[in-house]
């Protein structure tokens, strides 16, 4: 009798499973279902792990009992468990507001400094120049030698400049490149070359170790300082605008003869000026091509040198040259 009242309780078992089903809700109380229910611990798993315990004769009606209550309990359980994923699914789509407004991507951009090469480069394009770059490790030769700057000079000083070894170093200016250019090309010649140079110098508001430097040449036959003068003035209206003041100053440069130094009006904002120098130039001198390879008697040319981060520093207001070289976003999102 009471094997019989065994059976009894499989019935009543997946009665009171099905019924409970019914008044499930949420996801939540269905987890509390199955862990009650189907779970390894659960009321039904244990109901069929019993059936080894009752007598022979009851276990064939026991297993199907069991069986049928396991079948139909997951089948309601799974049934009810996909009607509820569906409906929490179309709840958290309704909840989504498509009229917000979106979160604006982080769009990164080019440095300053490469912004103000690209434009200078178009620049100078415009006025029929070509685009010429070199080594930045150079020989005494390219970056002293050829250039008119004799073992005496101190700007040959190992303090003045980053030695790699006795005759190897950092390039201290792009006038390598015009050398290189001048050894390989015959006139005429019109480039320009950009790149980074290097210098110990004490770092301050307009000083820094490593800068960028453009550098211009022209070689032919009858080049004079006018011409210099007039493609500097185009340059400068063109990069500042037609109302930048410019002007030039006697200078004096190993490579140069006559040589002048170049500077730009600087206005700031409460309305005070100042003269910034931007770079040197001046008639290239005849020592220079005689050490490329051209004949000073049938060729002139000009050349001039102008520091990129100065230029971009008087065109957007830039204080310190330091600011170019920090990598603070807050500066760099300004361009």
């Amino acid at each position: 009798m009471a094997d019989e009242s065994r059976l009894r309780q499989f019935e009543e078992t997946l009665e009171r499973a099905l019924e409970q089903l019914k008044s499930i809700k949420s996801l939540d109380e269905l987890e509390q279902f199955r862990l009650k229910y189907l779970s390894r611990k659960g009321e039904v798993t244990q109901m069929l792990a019993g059936i080894g315990s009752l007598p022979k004769e009851l276990k064939p009606q026991a297993g199907k009992l069991a069986n049928q209550a396991k079948n139909q309990v997951n089948a309601a359980y799974e049934k009810l468990k996909a009607e509820l994923e569906k409906s929490e699914k179309s709840k958290t789509t309704e909840l989504i507001d498509v009229t917000l407004p979106g979160k604006k991507p982080d769009v990164g951009n080019r440095h300053v400094i490469t912004q103000t090469v690209s434009e200078l480069l178009e620049i100078f394009g415009r006025m029929g120049f070509n685009v010429a770059y070199g080594p930045e490790v150079e020989d005494e030769w390219h970056n002293f030698i050829a250039l008119n700057i004799p073992d005496e000079h101190p700007a040959r000083d190992p303090i003045d400049n980053f030695y790699i070894c006795d005759s190897t170093l950092l390039r201290s200016q792009t006038s390598t490149i015009q050398i290189r250019v001048m050894e390989n090309t015959k006139p005429p010649i019109r480039v320009v070359a950009p790149g980074r140079v290097y210098r110990p110098d004490t770092v301050d508001a307009t000083h820094m170790y490593m800068f960028h430097q453009i550098e211009a040449l022209v070689v032919d036959e009858d080049i004079s300082m006018i011409d210099l003068r007039s493609a500097i003035d185009q340059f400068i209206h063109a990069y500042f605008g037609g109302q930048a003041k410019w002007r030039f100053r006697p200078s004096f440069f190993p490579f140069t003869e006559p040589s002048a130094e170049v500077d730009v009006l600087w206005v700031d904002k409460h309305g005070n000026e100042d003269w910034i120098e931007i770079g040197g130039c001046g008639m290239v001198d005849p020592n220079v091509f005689e050490a490329v390879g051209i004949d000073p008697e049938k060729y002139t040319g000009w050349a001039f040198g102008f520091g990129i981060e100065r230029l971009a520093m008087r065109k957007y207001g830039i204080t310190d040259i330091r600011l170019l070289f920090e990598n603070d976003l807050r500066f760099l999102r300004q361009f």
